[in-house]
């Protein structure tokens, strides 16, 4: 048996361990199964826009570590500060959704996060093929 692709073959397993896990905790902080009484339209909008933002990032990141040859080979100098925003933007998002100053325009600020994050998945495609 030839161990001499042993590391290589880890770090895909683990990549892919690494996305299943954050994937799970992602989905186990949005309980998409949980949808607003009032705004459970915008709410299912939000959440699954937000899981498939999640799903394409951490398999951007993935490929881009482990087939494209690392996250600097990629994403060169300005494109770097752009995935870094595009990084934290969509997260701080849903985050920010429970805090006192949104509670009163719960709709038309989960349409807005939707939008952001389709808009991120898109940016992302773009930055990753480009």
């Amino acid at each position: 048996m030839n161990m001499t692709n042993f590391p290589e073959i880890l770090n895909y397993i683990l990549g892919i361990l690494f996305i299943i896990i954050v994937f799970s905790l992602g989905y186990a902080y949005l309980k998409p199964h949980r949808i607003h009484k009032q705004f459970p339209f915008s709410t299912l909008l939000l959440k699954t826009s937000y899981l498939l933002y999640l799903l394409v990032i951490l398999i951007i990141i993935y490929l881009s570590i482990l087939v494209k040859g690392g996250m600097d080979t990629v994403f060169l100098g300005v494109e770097f500060y752009a995935f870094l925003i595009i990084l934290f933007v969509p997260t701080i998002g849903v985050f920010a959704r429970k805090l006192g100053q949104f509670r009163k325009n719960h709709e038309s600020y989960y349409y807005f996060f939707t939008i952001v994050n389709i808009l991120s998945i898109i940016a992302l495609l773009v930055l990753y093929v480009f």
